[in-house]
């Protein structure tokens, strides 16, 4: 039957030494025992010693003449995953031996290390540290997971090394090994067995090569720990008068009478939420297998657990800057990637010594040390909390307000998340991250600015004193899947049939212009449209920042450039448009229409650039055609509106219009066709697809289908006549009846 017993409390005082090498036959097993019974003798009580070498399986309990007949490996499936942790039934798995110490096996045979979890081993040193003052580990010499647990748990990692080139040199990647998972260098001494050995490096020399502080010595005496070992018995208590001896004790009084040795476990506040989603204050601690109650003074104000990490992230940011001797700017403006990779690495062992420094002790979770050394490393060389909203898949839009307020969209609805910056100058720092590499900047006399990420995404920054509340960032992420037109078929953004009639129109070289509001998929339904082009055409496409992402091997991509800090080198869409006319296009996409080059991509199309594509912002087809005068007129070109409309109803032949609806989901509401010019100004649309909403669900989802209004494309022959073929049956109304249902 599982154990119910709740574990109690652990001793605050005990202490948990690792002895660990990464060498065999350096003695790491002889070092833990004699180690053990040394600190037992000297504290007059019992020490537990654990074995977890999980490839010298029984070697501990044959070198002290032990016949374990169960591990705790057994007890597996007796754990708890329920809080608080519940005590482990031990009284089959301890061995008492003579010499006064506890052995504590953690498995009988090789085999069984797969199920020596980090969970068990939580809650066997948990139920250990209410037992014993003095823990020792035998750790073997494999860095596995049991071993990284157990390195959580400790107070002491020991480093056992002998005076041979081999183990020092290993002695050195065992601990950029123990380094690289965020231990604190100040958790490791050496132990330097079998020193002054014949033949070996001396013991100042050996000093000097390993990277951590020694704390003893045993010397070489091959005869005495060989008859020990032999005879099954500590060579403490066989040889009590030896050399060896003698150095054991040393360490053992070492161990004793040395507490700053010693390095404290700490946790941070864990952020809990009412059943409302309301903030409440920090009652637990991110702890792994445990947890403690943090209860303020009476009369204190409770601050919420951010407030309180963000304290240290901006104290730890400080320090690192200071320590590593960089200006802030030196970290904002690093833009090589193989030194930034080289300078995280160099971070990430900095950040962790100072947050020891800072927390008085080591996290005891290695994934909350693990995710704060990240977050620190993130807003110190990255794009800090928005680094996560990054990799996430699900949002596709990042909004910050400011230091305080980061918004998500997900499936086309806006959420507040939980992530902050650490104050309104690290979201500048990280605006000037983004857009420094680009040749861009951003100050008060240039308060706004447009740029991407090197995945593609659109940023758009606007800081003070444009932006009153501090800066505001927007970055419209970049999808990395590519879509294709069956996935808009199978989101429900468009039908098969509206599919097939835009590639027959995209074969035809027809003109067509994607319409939408902000966030509607203009931008993605361009990329989409773009496929059907064929791939033997030359395609230019022309945009502010570059996010196109065309699937055709002859595609060249131009991008417009803004002036730089003197007000020079500036290169509009405008000047890209009239240089690419200079390329030999077949097809000329532009990412946006939004100014005076909207005069050019019109003449373009009624000049033998038939095909051509662009997006624009409109609130319905034929506020396309309003929208287009005006920024027509926006060339400083004289032209009559009659003029203007009689160049729009030849130059575009569809408008697919695009919007993003009240449940989140974007669609394609509709695809018109211009048919013509009535009384010189009015253009006649014919709308050949729409979108009819019939309602919404109890979840707020919209509820609709789309429909064909029965119309043929005037240029419906014309496409025959090309080779494209098309069943009029797609232009075909349904009856009442079907839309009924």
């Amino acid at each position: 039957m599982p154990n119910d017993r709740a574990a109690a409390a652990p001793n605050p005082n005990s202490r948990c030494i690792v002895v660990f090498g990464t060498k065999g036959g350096v003695g790491k097993t002889a070092v833990a025992t004699n180690l053990a019974v040394a600190v037992a003798q000297r504290i007059g009580r019992p020490v537990c010693l654990v074995d977890l070498d999980m490839m010298g399986t029984g070697d501990l309990a044959k070198m002290l003449g032990l016949n374990p007949q169960h591990a705790v490996v057994e007890l597996a499936s007796q754990v708890h995953r329920a809080h608080p942790p519940q005590e482990l039934p031990l009284e089959g798995v301890i061995l008492t031996h003579p010499s006064g110490i506890h052995v504590v096996p953690c498995l009988l045979n090789p085999r069984q290390g797969h199920a020596v979890e980090p969970r068990l081993l939580t809650l066997l040193f948990h139920t250990l540290k209410a037992r014993y003052d003095y823990i020792i580990v035998d750790g073997g010499k494999g860095l596995t997971d049991p071993l990284i647990a157990a390195f959580d748990v400790s107070n002491l990692i020991l480093l056992v090394a002998t005076p041979d080139i081999v183990a020092l040199y290993q002695t050195k990647w065992a601990m950029n090994l123990i380094e690289s998972l965020l231990f604190p260098p100040s958790m490791v001494k050496a132990v330097l067995n079998r020193a002054e050995s014949r033949g070996g490096v001396g013991s100042q020399d050996a000093r000097m090569a390993i990277p951590c502080d020694i704390i003893g010595e045993i010397p070489s005496d091959g005869r005495a720990m060989g008859t020990a070992i032999n005879q099954g018995e500590p060579v403490i208590t066989l040889h009590g008068f030896s050399r060896v001896t003698a150095a054991f004790r040393k360490i053992a009084d070492t161990l004793v009478d040395t507490p700053r040795l010693y390095i404290s476990h700490q946790e941070i506040p864990r952020h809990h939420r009412q059943a409302d989603g309301a903030p409440v204050a920090p009652t637990g601690f991110a702890l792994s297998g445990s947890a403690r109650l943090y209860t303020p003074a009476e009369g204190a104000a409770v601050f919420e657990p951010e407030d309180e990490i963000a304290l240290l992230k901006k104290r730890i940011h400080e320090r690192l800057v200071e320590e590593l001797d960089l200006k802030k700017t030196d970290l904002v403006l690093f833009s090589n990637q193989a030194h930034l990779t080289e300078m995280r690495q160099r971070c990430e062992r900095v950040i962790a010594n100072i947050l020891t420094k800072e927390l008085g002790g080591v996290i005891s979770s290695h994934e909350v040390r693990s995710r704060l050394v990240k977050e620190i490393l993130d807003e110190a060389l990255g794009l800090g909390p928005l680094e996560e909203l990054l990799d996430d898949p699900t949002v596709s839009d990042i909004l910050v307000n400011n230091k305080d307020q980061i918004y998500v969209e997900r499936s086309g609805k806006l959420e507040l998340t939980r992530k902050k910056f650490i104050s309104n100058d690290q979201v500048r720092a990280v605006i000037e991250r983004i857009v420094a590499p680009l040749g861009r900047r951003i100050d008060e006399s240039n308060p706004t600015v447009d740029a991407r990420l090197p995945d593609g995404s659109r940023v758009n920054a606007v800081i003070p004193p444009l932006s009153v509340r501090g800066p505001a960032l927007s970055i419209r992420k970049f999808s990395r899947s590519r879509y294709t037109h069956e996935d808009l078929v199978k989101f429900g953004s468009l039908s098969p049939a509206m599919a097939q009639v835009i590639k027959a129109c995209v074969l035809g070289r027809k003109n067509l212009v994607i319409s939408g509001g902000t966030g509607s998929g203009k931008t993605t339904m361009l990329n989409i449209v773009s496929a059907f082009i064929p791939e033997g055409e030359r395609i230019i496409s022309i945009e502010d920042a570059a996010e196109l992402q065309l699937a055709q091997t002859h595609w060249v991509s131009l991008e417009a450039r803004p002036a730089n800090v003197e007000g020079r080198g500036q290169i509009s869409i405008r000047d890209l448009f009239r240089n690419a006319l200079r390329m030999r296009p077949d097809r000329i996409l532009i990412g946006e229409c939004r100014g005076a080059e909207t005069l050019d991509m019109r003449q373009a199309m009624n000049n033998g650039h038939e095909g051509s594509m662009t997006t624009i912002h409109a609130n319905s087809p034929k506020d396309v055609v309003a929208r287009l005068d005006s920024m027509v007129l926006m060339s400083d070109v004289e032209l009559p509106i009659r003029a203007i409309r009689e160049m729009v109803a030849s130059a575009v032949h569809l408008v697919l219009h695009t919007a993003r609806l009240s449940d989140g989901s974007r669609k394609v509401l509709s695809i018109s066709e211009l048919v013509e010019l009535v009384g010189g100004t009015e253009i006649v649309f014919q709308d050949l697809f729409v979108f009819q909403q019939i309602g919404v669900d109890a979840d707020g989802k919209v509820l609709g289908q789309f429909v064909a209004t029965g119309h043929l494309p005037t240029f419906f022959n014309e496409l025959r006549i090309k080779g494209i073929e098309l069943d009029e049956s797609l232009f075909q109304a349904p009856s009442d009846a079907a839309l009924s249902r």
